[in-house]
């Protein structure tokens, strides 16, 4: 074994809580906390705990032998009974706005950093148990986890890496031996269910909110304070914290958060909670909570019961509620620069790149190489019009498009029906594809061929193009549902293949293929698989 990567060779600067002031008070308990950016405290305690799975994609990036991963001493530290040398646990003060209203203090309610890591590469980790013992945040609640909600965590953040969508990561899943009650339905019916604690790893976990919080207290020069820490640790390119950094900074968070947003809306990833707390200032997703992924094509869907009167983050209102949270952002810091015209300058470059990025991302999908506004445009419209006419699965409908032979001579004069042949399996009810349903959807596949054919790219140039953006495999909700359920038997078997799927998902893994088939009419109302709520 290497020793300079084994658990006990892990170097911890924690350079977060050595240049932010700390809550004075050490009791844990649930209070508001002033003039501090964080709070130390302990993990729970765990009963009989057991190491579920393991990533060992993410070990590897910590520099850490994943042999070490399967020894006991790994289980005890990552459920949180166990410190290793350099480690010190705290959870972070932040607030936000849940919903569009000011929620006020929030914080670290249920996750707990165990310390910022330093790796041989000089590359700096955070790593957090999410699930581990109440901390002075947890308003109400107890801080813990169940095994459903962290599976879905544990799974979900390893899949958008993979995915290539900018995201935390998790490192392992264990179940903690204690049972957790939770009401799942908020019906009045708590039920006792299995705990489990993730470990998440990311570059830094700083949220938006968690510059609002000093703003709406009026501490302005803790707001300095942690803006400057910011920039410094996670922008260290931008130079010297002043006026114009702040600004530079801002418009590069602005940036990343719209690249971020493109790429859920590739995939067809909803993230169901995007409160101003849930926004990573690294333009990561972050907060795996009530999330799901579109299977059939509706803008209008939500997975979050919370949310299912307003739809406030509906998956095609994602782009708009980033901009929302990035103006809760710009007043937030607004104190540090006190231009309004130049933070609307920066908020212009979301704007600008999320489009920007969108039409580059969408005419990708199609297999083509350069946006043409002139014809581009209406395609792209066009085509969000028709997948809507019928209950369309939005992964396969893609995956399909590449198969056509646009190649083949005369292929759009070929009639609707032959034109729809690759795309069938896309269709939920193809009974419900009425003529002129047909008709529209054939119409957009002779403009698209069109639009191929002056683009003079072949089809395996364009299948090649598309098959590297437009995932063979997502994790549908149903599978999600389907791996929990074995799990809460004991049987983690899925949990290991849905890990290993989503390692390729973009490849044809031929002995996996039912993976990537439509979901099954059983999900489509069905707790877990449709709508999820935010109790965990």
């Amino acid at each position: 074994m290497n020793l300079k990567n084994s658990l006990n060779n892990l170097q911890f600067d924690n350079r977060f809580i050595q240049q932010l002031p700390a809550d004075l008070e050490t009791k844990n308990y649930c209070r508001t906390v002033l003039e501090a950016s964080y709070s130390y405290v302990l993990p729970k305690k765990t009963n009989q705990p057991k190491l579920v799975s393991y990533a060992k994609e993410v070990a590897q990036l910590l520099g850490l032998d994943v042999k070490e991963c399967e020894t006991p001493l790994f289980t005890q530290v990552f459920t949180g009974n166990k410190l290793l040398e350099g480690m010190q646990p705290y959870a972070c003060c932040y607030g936000g706005h849940q919903f569009g209203n000011w929620a006020g203090q929030l914080g670290d309610g249920r996750a707990i950093n165990l310390g910022e890591l330093l790796t041989n590469k000089g590359e700096h980790y955070t790593l957090q148990l999410k699930g581990a013992g109440i901390t002075p945040y947890s308003r109400r609640a107890d801080g813990l986890a169940v095994l459903r909600s962290s599976i879905r965590e544990y799974l979900c953040s390893e899949a958008m890496y993979h995915l290539g969508v900018p995201t935390t990561r998790a490192l392992s899943l264990a179940l903690t031996g204690d049972s957790v009650v939770r009401d799942m339905f908020y019906d009045g019916r708590p039920q006792e269910e299995q705990g489990a604690i993730v470990c998440r790893v990311a570059p830094s976990f700083t949220r938006f909110g968690s510059f609002q919080i000093y703003t709406t207290q009026g501490n302005i020069p803790l707001l300095k304070k942690f803006v400057d820490v910011t920039i410094r640790h996670d922008f260290p390119h931008l130079g010297s914290p002043c006026k114009q950094t702040y600004l530079t900074w801002f418009t590069e968070v602005c940036q990343k958060t719209a690249l971020m947003i493109v790429h859920w809306q590739r995939v067809g990833f909803v993230h169901g909670v995007m409160n101003t707390d849930n926004m990573s200032i690294l333009g990561l997703t972050i907060d795996y909570g009530p999330y799901g992924w579109l299977d059939d094509y509706n803008p209008n869907w939500t997975p979050n019961t919370t949310d299912a009167g307003e739809s406030r983050y509906r998956f095609g209102n994602q782009p708009q509620m980033a901009y929302w949270n990035l103006v809760q952002l710009a007043n937030a810091i607004y104190p540090l620069i006190e231009d309004v015209e130049l933070l609307q300058q920066a908020l212009k470059v979301y704007t600008d790149s999320f489009e920007q990025q969108w039409n580059k991302m969408m005419i990708n999908k199609l297999g083509l190489a350069i946006y043409d506004p002139k014809t581009d445009e209406g395609l792209i419209n066009d085509l969000l019009r028709v997948l809507q006419l019928v209950e369309t699965d939005m992964t396969i409908f893609y995956r399909n498009l590449a198969l056509l032979n646009i190649d083949q001579p005369n292929l759009e004069q070929l009639s609707d029906e032959v034109l729809l042949k690759p795309l069938i399996e896309a269709y939920y009810q193809p009974n419900k594809l009425t003529s002129e349903f047909k008709q529209q959807i054939g119409n957009w596949i002779r403009l698209y061929i069109k639009r191929v054919r002056q683009a003079e790219i072949s089809d395996n140039e364009r299948r090649l193009r598309m098959n590297a953006i437009n995932p063979r495999y997502v994790f549908r909700n149903y599978l999600a549902q389907l791996a929990i359920d074995k799990a809460e038997s004991g049987d983690f078997s899925m949990v290991e293949a849905l890990l290993a799927l989503f390692r390729h998902p973009y490849d044809e893994q031929m002995d996996k293929a039912y993976y990537a088939e439509k979901r099954p009419d059983w999900a489509k109302t069905r707790a877990g698989c449709s709508m999820l709520s935010c109790s965990s």
